[in-house]
């Protein structure tokens, strides 16, 4: 029975995570109907190979300053990971959100290698929640700095849209805060000893991270520099696409559209994102067809080393299980 149930629940997984896919690829496929193919297939061929592999080798690096980040944050909260574990499971995670089934995308490979190798599991996992505030921090703080950028330019019903949606992502973080509080006795209403042990030690966890406030605030400007290089990176690719736009406009577009792929709707995002720069950009006077193509570019800069990732996560494990006592 206990088999047949985890034969269920994985098939269920790989359901869903076929139908994200398919709904990517049917928002991609709407947006090329609407946006010739032809001309986004001749925006994307302006592209030469070695500006893409350079692409691709910046986005690897910024990843690197990822793991040390994702070490720092973990470890502040008690994990005790060495470098070498932190990018197996950071580098995993990469891999995960876009090919594995999963609701949460890449933080449940990072978190099976993480607690299975820490000494402190409860570190692992506090550790990786803040890590993924500190990165929606960063991002909607360059959203922020786009929208004070952008006071003349900004067509006025786009910029309330925009200020209605920063206040609701803050509104809902205070909500999510104050339903945590509120919900604490529910919480532990009814639980064995063992599971408030283990909320103990999650408590226990995040206040040592507390403690340590300029690591956080290190963790936040190391995001903030690896979401810059990203939208960098994006713009360069966009310029040769033949899409060329102040870099304000890319600050406020970019982040925001990344923010709008964390929702779980398609697998990693795609076609989210896609979508979400064309109806960001094209008010500005951005050709539609010419944002298409630099987000389809990008993504490729993604998929690619989304399985670069996964293939330095799995020589990794092989060489952390042949040391010996391991």
């Amino acid at each position: 029975m206990i088999g047949a149930h985890h034969s269920q629940q994985g098939s269920r997984r790989w359901l869903s995570a076929v139908l994200r896919w398919i709904a990517g690829l049917g928002v991609l496929g709407v947006l090329l109907y609407f946006l010739p193919f032809a001309t986004v297939r001749k925006a994307i061929a302006q592209i030469p190979a070695w500006l893409f592999l350079a692409a691709l080798v910046g986005y690897l690096l910024a990843h690197t300053l990822g793991i040390a980040k994702w070490q720092m944050v973990v470890n502040a909260a008690g994990a005790e990971l060495d470098f070498a574990t932190s990018a197996q499971c950071y580098l995993g995670g990469l891999f995960g959100t876009l090919f594995l089934p999963s609701i949460v995308g890449g933080d449940v490979i990072r978190l099976a290698v993480g607690l299975r190798r820490s000494p402190r599991p409860a570190g692992v996992l506090a550790g990786n929640v803040l890590d993924r505030f500190l990165d929606v921090a960063a991002q909607s703080g360059l959203a922020l700095l786009g929208l004070i950028l952008l006071p003349s330019s900004m067509p006025e019903n786009l910029r309330q849209t925009a200020r209605k949606a920063l206040l609701v992502c803050a509104a809902g973080v205070v909500v999510l805060v104050a339903l945590m509080i509120l919900s604490h006795r529910a919480l532990l209403a009814g639980r064995s000893v063992r599971f408030r042990r283990r909320l103990a030690r999650l408590r226990y966890a995040l206040r040592g991270i507390s403690r340590q406030p300029n690591r956080l605030i290190f963790g936040w400007l190391a995001g903030t520099l690896m979401q810059s290089t990203f939208l960098i990176l994006a713009a360069r690719l966009a310029v040769a696409c033949g899409l060329v736009l102040p870099l304000r406009l890319w600050l406020f577009a970019w982040p925001l559209a990344k923010l709008a792929a964390v929702l779980p709707l398609t697998q990693g995002g795609i076609g989210v994102r896609e979508a979400a720069l064309v109806a960001l950009l094209t008010p500005f006077g951005a050709a539609g067809h010419l944002v298409l193509a630099a987000g389809l570019v990008w993504e490729s800069v993604i998929i690619a080393g989304g399985l670069l990732s996964g293939g330095a996560a799995f020589l990794l494990r092989r060489a952390a299980s042949s040391r010996p006592g391991t």
